[in-house]
């Protein structure tokens, strides 16, 4: 796991503290077991895999990693390294920013990573047929959501007292929960903050 190799580099930081959260959302392959020995290696105080025995879809498993994740800042990924943990730093750096000299654990902030400057290869690199889904789409979500370009990034960040608040509000729990999950964010009126990361496309099932 990527992951884990990038968690163990900071430990130069003597202040950094981390655990892994791995969900299962009730796959047929072996995610458990490649998770549980990932736990018998480095220790069940880093690594914890949770597993539902019927899929739920990402927004349910997503709720269950973020409500059980025990950090002060919590980072949503997706599984299929389409991104850098690097960029974790980028993320951080936008949250700092925004907490200015008020910086407390209970302020609420969400740093969202983007692929927004990646559009125009992206687009260049689709058939017609989902240009005009990816278009469709973009009209539904700025009609729920103002000012973020990328809702559906799966590299996103939240203070605790966020994501406290956040992941038990939202009722849909397939893949577009993101868009309800920023929209709640606008109304409570917390603050959003869109980071450019680096990406690569990765196949996979919409859930």
């Amino acid at each position: 796991m990527h992951f884990v190799m990038f968690f163990n580099c900071q430990k130069e930081d003597l202040g950094f503290q981390y655990e892994i959260i791995i969900v299962d959302d009730g796959s047929s392959d072996k995610t458990t077991e490649v998770g549980l020995s990932y736990v018998r290696k480095h220790g069940a105080n880093k690594i914890r895999v949770l597993t539902f025995d019927k899929n739920r879809g990402k927004g349910g498993a997503v709720r269950m990693g973020m409500l059980s994740a025990r950090g002060q800042k919590l980072l949503m990924v997706d599984a299929d390294a389409a991104s850098k943990f690097s960029d974790l730093d980028k993320l951080e750096k936008a949250m700092q920013q925004e907490e200015g000299d008020e910086a407390t654990d209970d302020k609420m902030i969400i740093a969202v990573g983007s692929r927004a400057h990646m559009e125009q290869d992206s687009t260049v690199q689709r058939s017609l047929f989902r240009t005009i889904l990816m278009h469709g789409f973009h009209l539904l979500v700025v009609m729920c959501v103002s000012g973020i370009r990328d809702t559906q990034c799966g590299f996103k960040l939240f203070t605790r007292s966020a994501a406290q608040h956040l992941f038990p509000a939202y009722h849909v729990e397939r893949w577009a929960f993101d868009v309800e999950l920023l929209h709640i964010a606008e109304q409570l009126k917390i603050p959003i903050k869109e980071v450019a990361i680096t990406w690569h496309e990765v196949g996979g099932l919409l859930t």
